[in-house]
């Protein structure tokens, strides 16, 4: 496969990987699972600011990709 060939293959992945999570986003608040508002994400609320951090969404997401990328690797 050529240069131009690859890159192309590249391009059309990343942007049905962008049209999916852009869905994701959209259509956030109907799902079931409230990504970034899992149990276990880290809220420290002051009196004038607020910490967030999403812990267990980060880990999530991270499991993920590692199994998506994971299974694209076993060529």
């Amino acid at each position: 496969m050529t240069y131009y060939g690859t890159v192309g293959r590249v391009l059309i992945v990343a942007g049905l990987v962008l049209v999916a999570a852009g869905l994701v986003v959209m259509l956030g608040e109907r799902l079931p699972l409230k990504l970034g508002r899992l149990p276990g994400d880290i809220v420290i609320k002051g009196k004038n600011s607020t910490f967030y951090f999403p812990w267990v969404t980060c880990l999530l997401l991270s499991a993920l990709f590692t199994v998506v990328s994971w299974l694209l690797s076993r060529r």
